[in-house]
């Protein structure tokens, strides 16, 4: 074999050519199987926010996905469809009739070059593989324009015979090469080494655009494939939410945000709509019942959340303290200060004035202590939370209602209902409802002695503890024009903590409707 000149590799934004694999790779993550319409759906949205390549499936896996990738090919306005093939002449010409139909078809072929893949599974020669790469890909250039190629376990494969492999897929008419870390084996340096060194000794490299495809087992998918496109590679293959096998693909969030961010350090780009990377993450999610872990980088529920102290207050100050991108920029809507036992006061002022609240200093350091309780029991305070802690302080001194008996009548010969005396505003009122249920009848009667038009948004019975003794804790949610209110009540018994809970949440929305904030409390 010869020694080529390479050309010089890049200039200072050389762009990077983004291939997202969601819909094949992604969808080989066992239990993230999609229906025809969910990877219909995806397909479109992945089109839209710029991906250039989008690999629909594999079609010789079944007749669905022979199904999905004709119907992605023929829907998509701007993106090359890609179908995948193993080096097997049915798969490459069923491939071929899938993507026909495509603006841009590509077929993808791929075969094992390590010796351990060579020996186990494929029963195969170095110089049997070398054939079977020439035909293949010869075959798919037929059919199609575009052709990728891809060297299965190239990182384990000897250096010397990966290159004859790709040298032989370039003169069968192979467009991109593809050497992926399939089983996620590699390290950045040797990773950046390798491509450097293929296309260093390949003499036909430059006719070729070199891709990288890793996975995670080691956690390394996203350094490794930076460390691609620094040894020449400008195809990155990905997923959204890094979807895929065993521990999955690198993520394509996480490379259009890398390129983005560090502009500084890499000098690239892509043509990534970066606004609709949550949105696309959320989709994907949806479709395949997968969900995204709370720490996940750019599109993790945490991603933009603060909780420490010590960040909320440098965030309060500064965004850029600790964020190195806008929420915004992913399409977040705002960062998030999540309220727990590690926030200080500062954060705690700030949260309480973005709800509405405006305290005095003596009030503000009674509900900031009242919240370091609260979340000493609470791994996170929720801004209904926050604004019980304080409306329950107003609830109290402005209760006009409270519960003085209940007798309820159940049980399977009906009807069901409920008695039940109410102290208002200091006098005594009772009444006796029936309703479908007995949890119904108390709600129908406390309507009655307390006229209201909120809507009973939400109803919820838990037990505190295990045991048939457990303590109930309801929790009810009124909804009134604007005004909602949320409020809890325990007893061991469910129907008399459904009435406290109720008469809870009436309190407070007599609280809102008489406009008694916060304020009030300040001396």
């Amino acid at each position: 074999m010869t020694t080529a000149t390479q050309p010089p590799i890049a200039d200072a934004k050389s762009p990077i050519v983004i291939f997202d694999t969601t819909l094949r790779d992604g969808e080989q993550c066992p239990g993230a199987t999609m229906t025809f319409e969910d990877k219909l759906e995806v397909a479109a949205l992945l089109d839209a926010m710029g991906v250039d390549i989008i690999e629909a499936g594999f079609p010789i896996a079944s007749e669905g996905d022979f199904e999905a990738v004709s119907a992605i090919a023929k829907a998509t306005k701007r993106a090359t469809i890609a179908g995948l093939a193993r080096a097997i002449e049915g798969d490459i010409a069923r491939c071929g009739e899938a993507v026909r139909h495509a603006v841009s078809p590509r077929i993808h072929t791929f075969v094992s070059t390590s010796p351990i893949h060579l020996a186990h599974q494929m029963n195969k020669s170095q110089e049997q593989v070398l054939e079977i790469i020439s035909r293949t890909v010869t075959q798919a250039r037929n059919l199609v324009g575009d052709v990728e190629w891809s060297a299965m376990d190239a990182t384990r494969t000897p250096l010397d015979y990966l290159c004859r492999c790709v040298e032989a897929a370039i003169k069968a008419g192979a467009t991109t090469i593809n050497l992926p870390d399939t089983v996620g084996y590699a390290v950045p340096a040797e990773y950046e080494a390798m491509f450097r060194n293929v296309r260093e000794r390949v003499p036909n490299a430059d006719k070729a655009v070199f891709s990288v495809h890793c996975h995670d087992d080691l956690g390394l998918a996203m350094a490794n494939s930076l460390a691609g496109v620094a040894g020449g590679a400008r195809q990155i293959e990905c997923t959204i939410n890094g979807l895929g096998e065993r521990a999955g693909n690198a993520a394509l969030e996480e490379v259009v945000m890398a390129i983005k961010t560090r502009p500084d350090a890499l000098h690239y780009s892509s043509g990534i709509d970066a606004t609709m990377l949550t949105r696309a993450s959320k989709l994907v999610s949806a479709v395949t019942s997968f969900p995204v872990q709370y720490n996940k980088a750019i599109v993790g529920r945490n991603a933009f959340a603060h909780e420490s102290g010590i960040h909320q207050d440098g965030m309060l100050k500064n965004a850029s303290t600790y964020e190195i991108m806008t929420p915004e920029s992913v399409g977040v809507a705002k960062t998030s200060l999540v309220m727990g036992k590690h926030s200080g006061r500062h954060a705690f002022k700030e949260k309480l004035k973005d709800m509405g609240y405006v305290l005095g200093d003596n009030a503000l350091q009674d509900a900031f202590t009242r919240f370091k309780d609260l979340a000493d029991k609470k791994k996170i305070v929720y801004d209904e939370d926050i604004e019980a802690l304080v409306d329950d302080e107003i609830g109290h001194k402005n209760e006009r209602i409270t519960l003085a008996s209940l007798a309820v009548i159940a049980g399977t010969t009906g009807p069901q209902s409920a008695e039940i005396a109410l102290d208002v505003d200091g006098a005594l009122k009772t009444f006796k409802a029936e309703g479908n249920g007995p949890v119904d009848a108390i709600f129908n009667a406390i309507v009655t002695l307390v006229p209201h038009n909120a809507v009973l948004d939400l109803y919820q019975v838990h037990a505190v503890t295990r045991g048939t003794d457990a303590q109930a804790e309801v929790s009810v949610r009124l909804v009134e024009g604007e005004k909602q209110v949320t409020a809890r009540g325990a007893d061991p018994d469910t129907l008399v903590a459904s009435a406290r809970a109720y008469i809870a949440a009436l309190n407070k929305l007599m609280v809102k409707r008489a406009k008694l904030r916060p304020d009030t409390l300040a001396s």
